[in-house]
């Protein structure tokens, strides 16, 4: 019997036909053309590349993490590697087909590619899962670099010279588990946008060593506080008072302890919404002029009153130029004015010593060590690697020198003591990015440097005669002051 016409499937090969000749025509011409070098170099550059790629992704998903220099390479380097290949190979093309139009070689037929040949069917089938896969590659690895760049370890390590006092700090701070963008950038696309354009520049400054040695402070371009500090932080909740207990010893033989005991009026608003208090008494409310870049001059003060009203207030010691009343910068002040190094700390010797004799790291059985320690620290050393050696070997002799039998019996608690005096420089004295004790000062209270007393110095005063107060209990009450034993802290605890 004979086979019956199957319309449908007729129609079904004239599709698949039509399919091929639509395919050829634009295979034809791009495989022709695409033997050129530029092309050629194209398609190995994002082959290579995206081979690579896809090595080092499959590599995260089980578990590697790339250190901050092979993070450059796969985030960094190699997604720019990509495109440029892909961009190539049309360039290519185009460049070969206007050469050959304007040489009349141009073919009015471009040579059939004969896909029963095995290898040029390979070949078009690998160009086809290539640039399927190219897609996801490249969405891939524009992600993972974003995310990459907004890391911890490219953040602090990538830049290592530069960024190792800042990042030494954040380790040591009480932030060290908040990303740096969180503070740095904060949410939204604007700020990602413009920390990605001061970043290009400040990659350039790495790359070419155009960086300052200290890197200056403050951030000038910082994103306000409100939107950042605030999102954890919120003033308007604080309240209340919060007791500081400050231990220092003397540089005497027996290293003599003193402990001085505050209550610290923190503020904010009170239940019954009024602004009380440090923080209560500060943000928002003041806007002031600086003389230096630093901060540290502040010649004039404007207040808002609780009512509404302005009060301006002029230092007598350095009254503001006309220059800068006209044209200066006017500050609303912030978090940052005060807690100018909430994560990039660095002490001063005599506080990071007294911290670590508190700490029991330092011993203070060891005779006159907190005067030894500090004069220690305060040496000048030629480099960092010199102070490791240098410094431990000078407390073993000292000791060895002048308590012998000290250092013979209480060997443990030298080497202890050694080890924290290297903690401390190690996380302070920074000589490559010319980093030394008080590069950085910090703002937070008045001991170190001026830090309130920039503006509460009693010199700063009204047309009217007020002047910024200078009144310790405006911002703390004195419960013991340089006491070895404070009776207030065993009344606080409920003894006698």
């Amino acid at each position: 019997m004979a086979e019956r016409a199957n319309p449908s499937k007729g129609n079904h090969q004239e599709a698949r036909g039509k399919l091929r000749e639509d395919v050829a025509r634009f295979v034809r011409p791009a495989f022709y053309l695409s033997q050129n070098l530029i092309s050629r170099v194209g398609v190995v550059l994002t082959t290579t590349a995206g081979i690579t790629l896809v090595i080092a992704f499959a590599s995260l998903v089980l578990g590697y993490r790339p250190n901050p220099y092979a993070g450059i390479l796969v985030y960094l380097i190699l997604p720019p590697i990509f495109v440029v290949g892909l961009v190539l190979i049309p360039i290519g093309i185009y460049r070969d087909y206007r050469r050959q139009r304007r040489l009349g070689t141009l073919p009015t037929t471009y040579p059939t590619v004969d896909f029963s040949h095995r290898g040029v069917r390979s070949t078009a089938m690998f160009v086809g899962v290539m640039t399927a896969l190219n897609v996801p590659i490249f969405a891939i690895a524009s992600y993972s670099g974003t995310v990459y760049m907004e890391s911890t370890q490219f953040c602090g390590q990538t830049c290592h010279q530069v960024m190792q006092p800042e990042f030494t700090a954040y380790q040591r701070s009480p932030h060290a588990r908040v990303p740096c963008v969180e503070c740095h950038i904060g949410a939204g696309a604007p700020w990602f946008v413009r920390s990605k354009i001061s970043g290009s520049y400040q990659v350039l400054a790495v790359t070419f060593n155009l960086y300052p040695r200290p890197i200056p402070t403050p951030i000038h371009n910082l994103r306000p506080a409100r939107e950042t500090c605030e999102q954890c932080h919120w003033p308007e909740r604080f309240s209340g008072d919060k007791l500081v207990i400050k231990t220092k010893f003397a540089d005497d033989e027996k290293n003599s302890v003193a402990k001085t005991v505050l209550l610290v009026h923190i503020g904010g608003r009170s239940l019954d919404r009024k602004l009380v208090g440090i923080h209560g008494r500060h943000l928002g409310l003041v806007t002031y002029l600086a003389a230096d870049s630093k901060r540290q001059e502040i010649p004039w003060v404007s207040y808002r009153n609780e009512d509404g009203t302005v009060t301006e207030f002029a230092s007598t010691e350095t009254p503001p130029k006309a220059d800068l009343l006209a044209y200066g910068a006017r500050r609303t002040m912030d978090c940052m004015d005060c807690h100018n190094r909430p994560t990039h700390t660095f002490d001063m010797p005599e506080s990071a010593v007294n911290r670590e004799m508190a700490a029991g790291r330092i011993s203070s059985s060891l005779p006159f060590i907190h005067k030894v320690a500090i004069d220690l620290l305060k040496k000048g050393y030629t480099s960092r690697s010199a102070a490791q050696t240098e410094m431990p070997e000078a407390l073993r002799e000292y000791y060895r020198k002048n308590y012998f039998a000290i250092y013979d019996s209480q060997r443990a608690p030298i080497e202890e003591a050694a080890k924290a005096l290297l903690y401390i420089y190690d996380g302070n004295v920074f000589p490559e990015m010319n980093i030394a004790w008080g590069s950085y000062p910090n703002n937070l209270g008045h001991n170190d440097f001026p830090g309130c007393f920039r503006c509460h110095d009693g010199n700063h005063k009204s047309k009217g005669g007020r002047e910024i107060t200078q009144d310790c209990n405006a911002c703390h009450s004195l419960l013991a002051m340089d006491e070895p034993d404070p009776k207030i802290l065993h009344e606080l605890a409920g003894g006698n």
